[in-house]
């Protein structure tokens, strides 16, 4: 907890041990924590430059804590600081880079892409996109649902994964906890590249194949930028919207229909799972599926498996655009 301040696990440990004893000696510290006394007063000597401990006059050889209110507060004091600078350096840059961009447009196409190599690279500057976006962040999405970053600070996100993510273990619950995040979620077929677009200001996507050294190519506001996000729009047109993680108490009153659970399953069927793999990824048995299935035909009043999906759109119970 304390790690945003600077401290590590022994530090840490360390000092909220001496708050409990309010003094101790080294020896007797490093036993209570498990730890060998070198250790033990490594980490006090590094407290003590930091003002959290202090060797204590009145019996030599024991360390005291100091006042975490003070001691504390004073970390965080000027920690805020160092950021406020920093966000202030950051402006600054951001400025000057601006002011670069527009006095150099001459300068070449060269200018509107970047190549970033390497698996580090490449991993770093996708995170550096994603916490860089205000608005939105739209994402196709190959294999398994990527790790989403700046959902739940305001930032909307619409991601368009392939249909196998639904079959993968784990797949509809990661896909489900993104919808909880307010995300909104799409299947399809295929996609036909692995693509990130933050505020439609940056995107990024990339360069080699999978067994290759990976390398990616970063967008700049452009033509080739308004084509990846016509792309992106044109696959989430066509993509199906996935309703998951719906599941609670049935509602009083409430008008015959599909429950949440009905929902989730005609979702999956929908967008190419078989009964079995989507009884498997929503944990419940395969007749379960297949007599819900039944009642959803019973329910619409049609024979077929074809004619029940043409009547879910009819009704509004799954749609391109979800109905509130």
């Amino acid at each position: 907890m304390l790690g945003a301040i600077g401290l590590d696990a022994r530090q840490e440990s360390a000092y909220r041990a001496l708050v409990a004893l309010g003094a101790a000696e080294a020896a007797d510290l490093a036993h209570r924590l498990a730890l060998p006394e070198p250790d033990t007063e490594r980490a006090l000597r590094q407290l003590e430059r930091r003002g959290l401990v202090a060797r204590s006059s009145a019996c030599a050889g024991r360390w005291v804590a100091a006042p975490p209110g003070v001691a504390l507060g004073a970390l965080l004091t000027r920690q805020r600081h160092e950021l406020e600078q920093a966000e202030l350096a950051a402006a600054v840059l951001a400025e000057e880079y601006r002011a670069e961009a527009a006095g150099g447009a001459e300068s070449g196409v060269h200018d509107l892409v970047e190549v970033v190599t390497g698996a580090s690279a490449v991993a770093h500057r996708l995170l550096q996109l994603q916490l860089g976006a205000d608005e939105e962040v739209c994402a196709l999405v190959t294999g398994g649902p990527s790790a989403v970053e700046a959902a739940g600070r305001g930032v909307s996100y619409r991601v368009v994964v392939e249909r196998e993510a639904l079959s993968l273990p784990d797949g509809v619950a990661g896909l489900s906890a993104a919808l909880g995040r307010g995300e909104q979620v799409r299947a399809a077929e295929r996609v036909p590249t692995r693509l990130v677009i933050a505020d439609r200001a940056l995107a990024m996507l990339p360069l080699t194949g999978r067994r290759a050294e990976p390398a990616a190519l970063v967008v700049h506001a452009s033509g080739l930028l308004e084509s990846l996000s016509g792309l992106f729009e044109a696959v989430w047109r066509e993509a199906l919207p996935l309703r998951l993680g719906a599941r609670g108490a049935p509602e009083e009153g409430r008008a015959p229909g599909p429950d949440a659970v009905d929902l989730e399953i005609l979702s999956l069927l929908l967008a190419g799972l078989t009964d079995a793999s989507a009884a498997k990824q929503l944990d419940l048995g395969l007749r379960t599926v297949q007599r819900r299935v039944k009642g959803l035909m019973e329910l619409a009043g049609v024979t077929t498996r074809l004619q029940l999906g043409w009547h879910a759109y009819e009704r509004g119970w799954v749609a391109r655009e979800l109905r509130e």
